[in-house]
């Protein structure tokens, strides 16, 4: 079993690094949500998404 580690301590030692940036990402991006920020971070302008995030409220009719 050590020497299975001592092997592959490279390996292993990079996939830690990867997976404490994966986990810091998500909560980072959790701790925004929390707080109300959004993930693309600027104006809708320009974005093709636009309609489909931020539906305006159709006017009602009388």
């Amino acid at each position: 079993m050590f020497d299975w580690i001592r092997e592959n301590l490279l390996t292993i030692g990079i996939l830690l690094v990867l997976a404490a940036a994966v986990t810091a990402i998500v909560v980072s991006l959790i701790r925004g949500r929390k707080k109300g920020r959004s993930s693309c971070g600027s104006g809708c302008a320009h974005c093709p998404m636009a309609g489909k995030c931020h539906q305006q409220a159709a006017p009602e009719k009388k």
